[in-house]
């Protein structure tokens, strides 16, 4: 007999952050790579400093983030002057030397609707992305220089660009992008947002799935990280740490995102996850009855709640249960 589970959405509790960082098991072969790669500092319109971002990150415990200033959106610029685009992820990096941490450089490529707002991390200069007389020269650029390249917030709500229903939807110009293998991710969670148009465009069009905070103020104060919260996180499944190998994985579309009580991905990596994260065993048949006991068995440091789909019913469950964090619970299916 096979056991059918969906597994719907893992409940979130208080985790230190050793635990944070690893709240999935990691399929065989890979590792997992938590990463947050959009987020902003004073260097844009963020309220924090560099070393901020970094020290959220390592007190959270997950292991990677880009630092995405905006190029062309400097609300700051008379306060703060920043004749250099690389500084930010400079500062940060710095700020982290001899840390685990990794941080990589990146800048959001801030343009009207459309084509909209673009983050290129892994770049080589980010003061060659800001081209004010062409709004996609600077994702050109980008792809020069190597980056991956992923459209922000498709759903985002604005007056201004006449989008203001908040379902992601591909222009004709985001479909040249794809089409010319320029475009490489989309974000589909946001800060506080998810949008399920932006994951169905990503699954068409081969996108990588992407969730980040693109967090400007206090990450502890958003996400009430202190009450058991967490930022939407990307996990990449690479083979190991090294620079490469992650760019490689995303560009692979190797990733599922966690936000708020959800995962999502690609069918295949999914798969992955839950089989490296829940175990069922059958224990037999209960004495002389037509019960049969099996065992489900959380590895992950989240409870998991899972919705039975199968064509039998349970003895001492409905069809909708929760698997503690790092516990077995057993359920005994009715066979006939």
């Amino acid at each position: 007999m096979k056991i059918k589970f969906l597994l719907l959405i893992l409940f979130t509790t208080y985790l230190s952050s050793q635990e944070q960082s690893k709240p999935f098991m990691a399929p065989q072969g890979n590792i997992l790579i938590g990463a947050d790669l959009h987020t902003h500092t004073v260097f844009s319109d963020g309220m924090v400093w560099p070393s901020i971002r970094t020290e959220e990150a390592e007190r959270e415990g997950f292991e990677l983030i880009a630092i995405t200033d905006h190029l062309e959106y400097q609300p700051k610029k008379e306060d703060i002057p920043n004749p250099d685009f690389n500084r930010s992820y400079q500062i940060a990096k710095k700020s982290v030397s001899g840390g685990d941490l990794i941080v990589i450089p990146g800048s959001e490529i801030t343009r009207h609707m459309p084509p909209g707002h673009f983050n290129a991390i892994f770049i080589k200069d980010a003061n060659k992305l800001l081209i004010e007389s062409d709004s996609i020269a600077g994702i050109y650029e980008a792809n020069k220089q190597g980056a991956f390249v992923f459209w922000n917030h498709p759903h985002w709500t604005s007056k201004e660009d006449g989008r203001m229903d908040g379902i992601a939807k591909l222009d004709p110009v985001h479909k040249k992008l794809i089409n010319e293998n320029l475009l490489h991710g989309l974000e589909v969670a946001n800060e506080l947002t998810f949008s399920e148009e932006a994951l169905e465009i990503a699954l068409e069009n081969n996108l990588t799935i992407l969730g980040a905070s693109d967090i400007h103020g206090i990450a502890d104060w958003l996400f009430e990280i202190p009450e058991g919260g967490h930022r939407p996180l990307t996990y990449i499944l690479s083979k190991d740490l090294n620079h490469n190998s992650i760019k490689q994985a995303l560009f692979k579309g190797n990733t599922f995102i966690w936000f708020e009580d959800i995962i999502a991905g690609k069918e295949k990596i999914l798969s992955s996850i839950i089989n490296s994260n829940l175990k069922v065993k059958s224990n037999g048949y209960v004495s002389e009855t037509t019960l049969l006991e099996i065992s489900l068995t959380n590895l992950s440091s989240v409870p998991l709640k899972l919705s039975y789909i199968g064509d039998y019913t349970f003895h001492q469950y409905s069809d909708f249960l929760e698997v503690p964090a790092k516990k077995t619970i057993t359920v005994q299916v009715k066979t006939v």
